[in-house]
């Protein structure tokens, strides 16, 4: 019994530094996600005051903003990407101990 119950620590400890590692990297993408963003809104923004003063250097911006939205939309999807594949759970430790619990009843 002991040496069942210490087995199954040492995997969720495993399991838990592999979900510690995913969720590391989500929070990393979520921030570079967040100021990909900010800067989407700063070049759009421009762009509409330089359509608006109806000058030339307007096609510049547009292609910048559309390179920094397009980066943001890849970030995004990453990461909610990285959440559905289940990066963030511990499926062989909740496994067994779900087979332990029917074993033990």
């Amino acid at each position: 019994m002991f040496g069942l119950l210490l087995n199954r620590i040492e995997l969720a400890a495993l399991e838990l530094s592999e979900v510690r590692t995913n969720f590391l990297k989500l929070a990393l993408i979520f921030g570079l996600g967040i100021v990909v963003v900010w800067f989407a809104i700063g070049y759009w923004s421009a762009v509409v005051v330089m359509l608006s003063w109806d000058a030339l250097g307007w096609k510049i911006l547009a292609i910048i903003a559309a390179v920094f939205t397009g980066l943001a939309v890849w970030l995004f999807s990453y990461a909610h990407a990285l959440l559905d594949r289940g990066k963030l759970s511990m499926p062989v430790t909740m496994a067994e101990l779900r087979s332990d619990g029917d074993a033990l009843l």
